[in-house]
């Protein structure tokens, strides 16, 4: 594995890839590299494709329950150098994660969604077929129509959702979950992956299969009711090994607008949970909520501001109308970065509000630089300015475009899509954000 110039794109097999995080996870991770490669898609979808083929190169074949592998599970950590050749640890090539399966699928859409090809999709249609499988055979471990996890691995991890620390993932006392547990993001990420995936199998003229798929994304829907906490008025972060949920208020719920899994009409209650004083920082939206039995602000999990957390949350908010909450994170973030060393944004910070610091305050062992950190901003401003592809059509509409209050002119250059390049300028006129110019090398047109 080498490193070339882009700082954390790497090489393994002649495949480049994203990798996590400096200094402690600088190589391969199925979850982060995959989310990076959503952040950046608009700007680098040739490396999302090389991911891709390599995460599908190294899916689960068999069933090891030293390294938590079974087939066509995705790769939760690759790691090399000594200790690795000596097989002196699991994590050499670690299969305990739940979502990156689910996220890979991900990512195959919205790469064909972005190049208006199918030929990738074509290309990877065993490993598709294979992940499949996997949500259905293994994800799904009691047969209830949820994904849940279970290490089985003595070295293995406890969480194995993105909120992996040993206390991520709690009752409303504060007690951590015992697993088998199930996590209302990862349903959402399933549910994306199955309708998305089901599409392009009606592109690819297998009706028959999208059918399928689409009734499995029925089950989910209804599986994703038994996190609904009427009483509360959001969503349990989880499930616990008796299928009951946390009533803790945590960040988890925000990802089901980024899937579009929230019906409209539950969609403010989840929106209001988010952004209430116990939730939104000032900075960004906190994983736990203030007044929480687990409630710590420099808590790795439990009351920190993690950027990609964010940027999944405020790009599900927009797509459910909210775009002032939207742009109040996305200008949060902006301004936290502004305090930190570069314009950097680590892995995550302390939870403290604004009121009680006059900048982030540091988390002491962040990653920094971060991969899917430094994805967040590119990821809100293509958002931002309503970059919405259309791509088996070679056309990309521009919806509602904004941008931050104090930004009055944005350029962009060099978007790649659907096999053109595209300059776009985006210029502020009162309160109203218009696209003032377009170049396009290509065979695609610009809606406005």
């Amino acid at each position: 594995m080498v490193h070339d110039h882009s700082g954390f794109t790497a090489f393994v097999e002649g495949e480049r890839y994203y990798a996590a995080g400096i200094p402690w996870y600088s190589t391969l991770f199925g979850r982060d590299s995959l989310i990076t490669a959503i952040q950046t898609l608009a700007f680098a979808p040739e490396i999302a494709a090389e991911t891709l083929r390599l995460l599908a190169r190294r899916l689960g074949r068999v069933i090891d329950d030293e390294r938590d592998e079974e087939p066509g599970k995705v790769i939760h950590e690759l790691r090399v150098g000594e200790v690795a050749r000596l097989a002196e640890t699991p994590l050499a090539n670690y299969y305990g994660t739940i979502d990156a399966t689910p996220l890979f699928l991900c990512l195959v859409c919205d790469h064909a969604d972005w190049t208006g090809d199918l030929s990738l999709f074509d290309e990877l249609r065993g490993d598709v077929d294979a992940a499949l499988r996997w949500m259905d055979a293994f994800g799904d471990l009691d047969g209830d129509g949820l994904l849940e996890y279970r290490s089985r691995s003595p070295s293995g991890l406890r969480n194995q959702g993105w909120k992996d620390s040993h206390d991520g993932v709690m009752d409303k006392d504060g007690a951590p979950f015992e697993p088998p547990i199930a996590l209302v993001e990862v349903q959402g990420y399933a549910l994306r992956a199955k309708r998305g995936i089901a599409r392009l199998f009606d592109r690819a003229g297998d009706a028959g299969r999208a059918e399928r798929l689409r009734k499995g994304a029925l089950v989910l829907e209804e599986g994703i009711e038994r996190f609904w906490l009427e009483d509360f008025g959001y969503y349990a972060m989880a499930l616990d090994a008796e299928k009951r949920p946390s009533g803790a208020l945590a960040s988890n719920q925000g990802h089901l607008l980024w899937a579009d899994a929230v019906p409209p009409e539950r969609a403010g209650w989840v929106r209001d949970a988010l952004m209430s004083e116990a939730m939104f920082s000032g900075w960004g939206i906190r994983t736990l909520a203030a007044g929480e039995s687990a409630y710590n602000p420099v808590g790795c999990h439990t009351g920190s501001v993690w950027p990609h957390d964010n940027a999944l949350i405020a790009v599900g908010l927009r797509r459910y109308g909210f775009e002032e909450d939207f742009t109040a994170i996305f200008e949060g973030l902006l301004e936290a970065a502004s305090l930190f060393p570069n314009y950097r944004l680590p892995e995550l910070f302390a939870g403290f509000s604004r009121s009680e610091y006059e900048s982030p305050v540091p988390y002491p062992v962040a990653c920094r630089p971060q991969a899917w950190a430094a994805g967040t901003i590119p990821y809100l401003m293509k958002w931002g300015l309503g970059l919405t592809p259309e791509g088996f059509d070679r056309r990309l509409r521009i919806v509602r475009p904004s941008l931050p209050h104090w930004v009055n002119r944005v350029d962009v250059s060099g978007i790649s899509f659907a096999g053109a390049s595209v300059d776009l300028s985006f210029e502020r006129a009162r309160e109203q954000v218009t696209l003032s110019d377009t170049q396009i090398d290509g065979d695609v047109e610009v809606c406005a």
